[in-house]
């Protein structure tokens, strides 16, 4: 009789433990936004790591790492986004990174000499020679600036597909949103240039403060034109 009750007061215990939680509701889990950001710098590898670090981690990553490390140790950690996870960073890039890093996080200085020389971009090769009276012909269609190549070299379309969204909204889904607005264009090219945050969530835009003005110009009719 005694292992009766006691089973029955036991049934009874699950069947009021099973109703509470299915009552209860769940946990709303808000997580905060990202507002850490890197130590400003001269450097010209500052605006490069604002630009495209932030494509793949926030600033508080670079904290992670060990405090005091060399120039040739950050530049090797760049060297390492670059092959191993693929960070869409050239070979000057890595240097002028990881330059800055060690000026701001490391043991190096602003000053140094190796800072300075990995801080400055290697000269562009010289254009081909033309023919003597040619006059330069400007590219098909009178477009000066390569979006694709664009999108490509700043990772655009790791976080942006053409018509579904990623980490931000399809590019579709953005001109849907400006196609009445006559401020569409230059709206876009400050979200470009400047970054964003807030339009289409939580998760920031990084700014592309490093692309030229016809760049972004060009990306942001880009988009326009999904």
């Amino acid at each position: 009789m005694k292992t009766h009750t006691f089973l029955v007061r036991a049934v009874l215990g699950c069947c009021v433990l099973i109703a509470f939680n299915a009552l209860a509701a769940p946990p709303d889990i808000k997580l905060l936004p990202d507002t850490s950001k890197l130590r400003p710098s001269k450097l010209p590898g500052y605006a490069i790591a604002m630009q495209k670090c932030a494509i793949c981690h926030s600033a508080d990553y670079v904290n992670y790492q060990p405090p005091g490390m060399t120039q040739t140790q950050w530049t090797a950690e760049m060297a390492k986004m670059q092959h191993t996870y693929g960070a869409p960073i050239s070979d000057d890039e890595v240097k002028q990174v990881g330059a800055y890093l060690s000026a701001a996080y490391g043991s190096a200085k602003a000053t140094d000499a190796s800072v300075i020389a990995a801080s400055t971009p290697a000269p562009a090769p010289p254009a081909p020679p033309t023919s003597p009276g040619a006059a330069a012909a400007p590219p098909a269609g009178g477009a000066s600036v390569n979006v694709q190549a664009l999108l490509a070299s700043n990772a655009c379309l790791s976080c942006h597909g053409l018509t579904q969204k990623i980490v931000g909204p399809g590019y579709h889904d953005v001109a849907e949103k400006y196609k009445a607005d006559p401020q569409a264009q230059s709206k876009l090219e400050a979200s470009i240039r400047g970054g964003s945050v807030g339009k289409w969530g939580s998760v920031p835009m990084p700014p592309f403060a490093a692309l030229k003005p016809e760049e972004v110009k060009a990306l942001a009719a880009f988009v326009l034109k999904q």
